[in-house]
This record gives C-alpha cells, sequence and structure tokens, in this order.
C-alpha cells in the first residue's frame, strides 16, 4: 500500500516492462538472424568457404609464362596482331609445380582461348576481363582432367598489345 501513496511507482514498473519488451525482441531478433545464417547456405557452400579460406591461407605463386602468345584476331576489316604477355596465379609450392609440369597443356588451353577473342572484345577493359576469365576456366578444366587438381586460380596479363 505505500505503492499506493508513491505518484512515481506506475511509472518505473513501466519502465521495467518497456525494458523487458524491448529486451525479448532483441533477443528473438539475434537469434532469428543467427538460425538465419545456419540454415540459409546449403554444405555446398560451407565447403566452397572452407577451401576457399584454405587456398587465401596459402602463398600467392606467379608462374611466368616462358613465351608471349602471339596470335591473329579478326576485326573490323582486317585483321589484328595480337601479342600477350601472361602470368599465372598459383597458390603453393604443389600447385607451382604442377602448373609448371604443365605448361604445353596451359599454353594449349590459353591459344584456344585466345584465338576465339575478337578484336571488339579486345579492344574494351571488360572484354578483355572476359578473355582473361574464360583462360582461367579452360585452364582450370584442361589441368583437372589431367591432374585432377583445378591448379590455376586466375590468368593475369602482364603484357597486352594489339596492332
Amino acid at each position: 500500500m505505500a505503492d499506493d501513496n508513491n505518484p512515481e511507482a506506475p511509472e518505473g514498473g513501466k519502465k521495467k516492462l518497456i525494458i523487458i519488451i524491448a529486451a525479448a525482441v532483441l533477443l528473438l531478433l539475434v537469434a532469428g538472424g543467427a538460425a538465419f545464417f545456419f540454415l540459409s547456405g546449403g554444405d555446398d557452400s560451407q565447403d566452397d568457404i572452407v577451401l576457399e579460406e584454405q587456398a587465401m591461407s596459402l602463398p600467392a605463386i606467379y608462374v611466368t609464362l616462358p613465351r608471349p602468345f602471339v596470335f591473329n584476331v579478326t576485326g573490323d576489316e582486317q585483321q589484328r596482331l595480337v601479342q600477350v604477355k601472361a602470368q599465372l596465379l598459383v597458390r603453393g609450392n604443389e600447385m607451382e609445380a604442377l602448373a609448371k609440369e604443365n605448361l604445353p597443356l596451359v599454353e594449349h588451353a590459353l591459344l584456344n582461348t585466345f584465338g576465339a577473342a575478337t578484336a571488339e572484345q579486345l579492344r574494351t577493359p571488360q572484354g578483355q576481363l572476359e578473355v582473361r576469365r574464360q583462360a582461367a576456366e579452360n585452364v582450370r578444366a584442361a589441368l583437372i582432367k589431367v591432374t585432377g587438381e583445378p591448379v590455376v586460380e586466375r590468368v593475369l596479363f602482364t603484357g597486352f598489345v594489339m596492332q
């Protein structure tokens, strides 16, 4: 009954109730977010993340291809001559050794990719990016058939001339 005489008592009770409700809502949001995070991805995506983290923990090694690639591409009304110097980005000494052992296969895959490119494609940075992406995919596919490993992470252009 002493609370009846104190006008602040009901207001203090309302504050406690609001704090409890806010804490409960916050707890539900955090629990829901955690559940969504852990349950939303399949096992494959988690495996990809783990493999990617393992690959990134290995040192990056750049394998320089011994010769530049020189090839013709069809263009507007004439053929153009293109020279590309490339390097391969691999992770770890084991992948470096595999890449060096299979350089003729890598060069073959790159020549096939470069030969399929057009002058219009190679003129733009976006087109060159697409050719590099396609080159990396083709090299990885060829190396997987032989070694069972993708070996190459990226194909990098270290020199590019088109006449």
